[in-house]
């Protein structure tokens, strides 16, 4: 069975998608099998992989309205090991037509479980939201990653959304844990990066990676070519970042 590993912050602008799609590349090019969920209207975890938005005809809205079968709408990327289940706007209508449907909170989790054993890990990049689609690929997932960036405002909301966890435990998810808490956008000539990292590992200790994700312009200019950072550029800090990320993985997962 593949982990499933929600991606997740309601804070906007933190590297959830930069984090989900060099995560994803990165465990493929260290020889995981990989499935990588869209589940963002803005759809940049898409497009990032190079899939063209205007093409996309199913993806994750079809699934959660069970009128396409998973297997249906699974893309191959140039990533490799790395599928993906695209995204488009048309996934805003989803937060609606949940509302009223029996077992709403489950959608996600239902349709995963056809797939699920073809994978070793499913990775499901979340919009910046506490909305009925966050909430799916929470009660979907096994874990969660909590990407933090390295700036004033950062703990900001991370309450609310560690409440969040907690309710989603008590009455969906019972074994939904929290895989880390990952420190982006860090810059090392920042004094106030520096305190936000000592912070941070003060008041969560062990459940903070080891990892470090540094501004790195290479990973900001990856996705307008529709590419992962490892495949735009493998020898990039950027690169080794994500790389030391999905090691520190699969070592925690053994």
């Amino acid at each position: 069975m593949g982990k499933i590993i929600a991606i997740a912050n309601q804070k906007g602008g933190v590297g959830k998608t930069t984090t989900a799609v060099n995560l994803a590349a990165s465990l493929g090019i260290l020889e995981k099998k990989i499935l990588l969920i869209d589940a963002d209207p803005q759809a940049n975890a898409t497009s990032g992989m190079g899939i063209e938005i205007s093409d996309v005809k199913k993806g994750t809205y079809q699934i959660l309205d069970h009128s396409t079968k998973i297997s249906g709408t699974i893309l191959k990327t140039k990533s490799p090991n790395v599928d993906l289940i695209p995204s488009h706007i048309d996934l805003v209508a989803s937060e609606i037509e949940l509302v009223d449907k029996e077992s709403r909170e489950y959608m996600l989790k239902n349709v995963l479980i056809e797939i699920n054993n073809k994978y070793d890990f499913i990775i499901i990049d979340c919009a910046p939201s506490l909305g009925l689609i966050t909430l799916n690929a929470l009660v979907a997932a096994n874990s969660v990653i909590i990407p933090i960036q390295c700036e004033y405002f950062a703990l900001e909301g991370l309450g609310k959304l560690l409440n969040t966890i907690k309710s989603i435990q008590k009455v969906h998810n019972k074994d939904l844990d929290i895989e880390g808490l990952l420190l982006t956008m860090y810059d090392t000539r920042l004094r106030l990066s520096n305190q936000v990292v000592e912070e941070v590992n003060k008041h969560f200790g062990k459940m903070v990676f080891k990892t470090i994700i540094q501004r790195n312009i290479k990973l900001s200019e990856a996705p307008s070519f529709g590419e992962d950072i490892i495949t735009y550029d493998a020898t990039s800090r950027g690169a080794r970042s994500y790389l030391s990320l999905g090691n520190e993985i699969i070592k925690k997962n053994k």
